[in-house]
């Protein structure tokens, strides 16, 4: 998509920088509404999107079929000899993933991976967690209906070599990790061997996530941001710990939720504000709540905890893999994922020290930035279009 989600807006502020400054900059897509903003340009419709999904389903292979557009995919490619190709999320089933991948490598397009999800190195699911068949060869996946949605096998396997195939021998690759817990994982993947790493933070418009004076509260606020809740067990959300958490503060603070979705059981202190569009309304509830909850099972970054810790508010929540290695330590606390007890002690030591917001915010838009970002980013361009 180029309208909708964190990734869009990265390649929104990278595609308009990159104008901008005078270069040339093409943004290829297959998701979500067609865009009217110059050098953007939607490869498929959405029933193509829908049907290569239910190819997916039957056949296991996630990442595969999408003859037509991979094609179209390549040919603009050809047309326009790019210094540099730039990757970001294209598991929307609109493009042959390994197709793709053999192309540039055999073409010798200087290619930047922005990893935002573990898919480029699984070949499979989108998060591994503790499963570590990555490292060597999936197959015999014990999860693979729910991680695949495979209607009838497990195609795991194949998959994996697929993928494993098209990466083999990729020279003028380039892979970006979105934290150090992500570039770990990346430089441990067999499909990366003699590629470059680098990290690059994602960045947030700190022009809008920013400190602002905050109303007074009876009791202490626990904001909790979310793309889906669901009190489900299990879910990679976490939201049932929200609820067990509102249960065991009871009266020494209220939780707010923004995002769709909610649950039957809801404690008194748990509001819910549905989903907040409105990037300034949702900085505002950032600033000001006392604290901000992070439940997820994983993550490889956290634009929540960056957002929150932007608009000066401190963050805590389990560990995920991405925001521990990513938060700033003084304003931030982490602990095992699933304990509730740890849990509630870390939100009630937060909320029983003063933090100084403005000197919080400032040391946020140093580390997390648009501007570090892109000029990052942009240093990368460079290194790529060179590299030998």
């Amino acid at each position: 998509m180029y309208d909708k989600g964190s990734t869009a807006a990265i390649t929104r502020r990278l595609h308009r920088a990159l104008l901008e400054r005078g270069d040339s900059s093409l943004v290829l897509y297959g998701r979500g509404a067609a865009s009217q903003e110059s050098g953007t340009r939607k490869l498929v419709p959405e029933i193509y999107a829908k049907a290569n999904h239910l190819r997916a389903d039957l056949s296991g292979l996630m990442y595969g079929g999408c003859e037509l557009a991979t094609a179209r995919l390549c040919a603009v490619l050809q047309h326009e000899k790019p210094d540099a190709v730039h990757l970001q999320c294209i598991n929307g089933y609109f493009v042959n993933i390994p197709r793709l991948i053999a192309y540039l490598k055999e073409n010798k397009i200087p290619t930047l991976l922005t990893l935002h999800a573990e898919f480029m190195y699984t070949a499979n699911c989108s998060h591994a967690f503790d499963c570590e068949r990555w490292r060597g060869g999936c197959g015999g996946c014990p999860d693979h209906r729910r991680q695949t949605h495979s209607l009838f096998r497990d195609a795991s396997a194949a998959s994996w070599q697929r993928m494993a195939a098209a990466f083999d021998g990729f020279e003028k690759l380039t892979v970006v990790s979105v934290s150090p817990w992500q570039r770990m994982r990346a430089e441990a993947s067999p499909f990366f061997r003699g590629a470059r790493h680098v990290t690059i933070g994602n960045g947030v418009d700190t022009r809008v996530f920013a400190p602002r004076d905050a109303g007074a509260h009876e009791r202490p606020r626990i904001l909790h941001v979310t793309p889906h809740f669901t009190d489900e067990a299990g879910h990679i959300k976490g939201g049932e710990y929200v609820i067990r958490l509102a249960e065991a503060l009871g009266e020494r603070a209220e939780i707010l939720v923004v995002g769709p979705g909610r649950a039957e059981r809801v404690p008194d202190n748990v509001r819910f504000l549905g989903p907040v569009w409105d990037t300034k309304k949702l900085a505002e509830l950032y600033a000001d709540a006392d604290l901000t909850l992070l439940t997820s099972r994983r993550e490889t970054f956290s634009m929540v905890c960056a957002e929150s810790l932007c608009c000066g508010t401190p963050v805590v929540g389990f560990e995920a893999g991405g925001p521990e290695s990513i938060a700033l330590p003084a304003y931030s606390a982490f602990v095992p994922w699933g304990d509730v007890d740890a849990l509630r002690d870390a939100c009630l030591a937060s909320l029983g020290r003063r933090t100084a917001q403005t000197e919080l915010a400032r040391e946020a838009a140093e580390h997390y930035g648009n501007e570090r970002m892109i000029r990052e980013y942009f240093n990368e361009y460079e290194k790529a279009r060179v590299r030998p």
